[in-house]
């Protein structure tokens, strides 16, 4: 059977952001020396990547186990956490090893302030994340978040209000949010709180897609940065398909002498795209 001879090219701006790879840093120098470390909540949203730390001792908890956990050390993820977990965790005698990215502690003292003026906090974000659970949890819990502006019922909407993004949350979306909140008349305080690093990361992918015949987009199932690079990727190249793991790729997909990239989401480990890339040259 003659071979497919794709030609493969990798997207070296793809895969960890920094603080996914402070997070991941810092794990892994405990995990060395301890053997044992306690996470709480999904240290990446990549399943391939959790699975290569837990078996060198990573131990993923939820929030309602870290009440169980005492004397011992426990790792805050990158997302950040609210103030209860810091609590909590120091209650029962833990160490913390903080992996909160910058980024987020910044946003975190931003909504803080605004929360303090008596704003009216609104937050364009998914639901139940861990990064949106850890902002909402600075203001204990009186902000508003949605996923979409069909969830806001304009009628009861204040006149006035301040408005967050979870930082992976795709840029001209969020502008389009705003726009249509002060064509309804409503005065609207915008924070821009997505990642300037993740946004030029979307910007250099769009070249990328244009630039192949078929894009891989190598990304966690619950990966929100993911399902957001990949409708871009889609926008700009049809023939696009979104992966998790090596064993969803389909030979059916390509043709021959198929130019191929292969990107990633911020918590896409660069080994897992490079995996990708070895497998598909043996089609």
């Amino acid at each position: 059977m003659n071979k497919l001879n794709l030609k493969i090219e990798i997207d070296i701006n793809s895969g960890f952001c920094f603080g996914v790879t402070n997070a991941i840093n810092k794990a892994e120098n405990i995990l060395r020396q301890n053997h044992e470390l306690f996470c709480l909540g999904e240290l990446v949203h990549n399943e391939e990547e959790i699975k290569r730390l837990q078996y060198q001792g990573l131990k993923i908890i939820h929030n309602d186990e870290l009440i169980n956990i005492k004397n011992t050390k426990v790792l805050f993820r990158a997302h950040g956490e609210p103030p209860e977990s810091y609590k909590l965790a120091k209650k029962n005698n833990n160490e913390i090893i903080d992996a909160s990215c910058p980024t987020i502690l910044k946003i975190q003292k931003l909504i803080k302030e605004a929360y303090q003026n008596n704003e009216n906090i609104f937050i364009y974000g998914k639901h139940n994340h861990p990064e949106i659970i850890g902002l909402t949890g600075q203001v204990n819990n009186k902000a508003v978040v949605f996923e979409d502006i069909n969830e806001l019922k304009l009628s009861k909407l204040p006149p006035k209000l301040t408005l967050f993004s979870q930082t992976t949350k795709d840029i001209n979306r969020f502008y389009e949010i705003v726009d249509f909140l002060k064509q309804k008349g409503i005065d609207v305080k915008v924070q821009n709180t997505i990642c300037k690093k993740v946004y030029h990361r979307q910007k250099d992918l769009m070249d990328f897609a244009e630039n192949h015949d078929k894009i891989i987009l190598v990304a966690g199932k619950n990966s929100s940065n993911g399902k957001v690079l990949y409708n871009e990727c889609k926008k700009i190249n049809s023939h696009s398909y979104f992966i998790s793991s090596v064993k969803e790729i389909k030979k059916a997909w390509f043709e021959k002498n198929d130019s191929v990239g292969i990107c990633g989401a911020t918590s896409t480990p660069m080994w897992l795209m490079k995996n990708v890339g070895k497998f598909l040259s043996t089609f």
